[in-house]
């Protein structure tokens, strides 16, 4: 399969895919005589894995750690879950600190009259 069936396959873009190979995330992919990238299934599969690892929000060198992880045969299954423990604690620390930023802003709309006159609650908290 080349590149663009690779895409439609996955759901990633074309660049995406690229900057994958680019960054040692793909085991080398085979070329036509062309010249063309042709992606088999094991690549294929090693694809959708990123998507999911970056649909649940891994980082790119956690998910270089996931994919060394599913490469070796003798990992450890508690190698696995203590990558994801810690990227669950960074997502319950970004979730808190959104929440915090609803409620500021939320204030600040509460606040504002929302009429013609110039006074902004939203403005003078953003400003001081």
């Amino acid at each position: 399969m080349n590149i663009g069936q690779a895409s439609k396959a996955t759901g990633l873009s074309i660049k995406q895919i690229r900057d994958y190979e680019k960054l040692g995330l793909l085991s080398n992919t085979s070329r036509s005589a062309s010249g063309y990238r042709i992606y088999g299934n094991d690549t294929l599969d090693r694809l959708k894995f990123i998507a999911k690892a970056r649909g649940v929000g891994f980082s790119l060198a956690q998910i270089g750690e996931l994919l060394a992880l599913q490469d070796n045969p003798h990992r450890k299954s508690c190698e696995v879950k203590a990558l994801a423990n810690t990227h669950i604690e960074f997502l319950s620390n970004k979730i808190k600190e959104l929440e915090e930023m609803k409620t500021v802003l939320g204030a600040w709309s509460d606040a504002c009259r929302g009429d013609d006159m110039p006074e902004c609650p939203i403005l003078q908290g953003l400003g001081g």
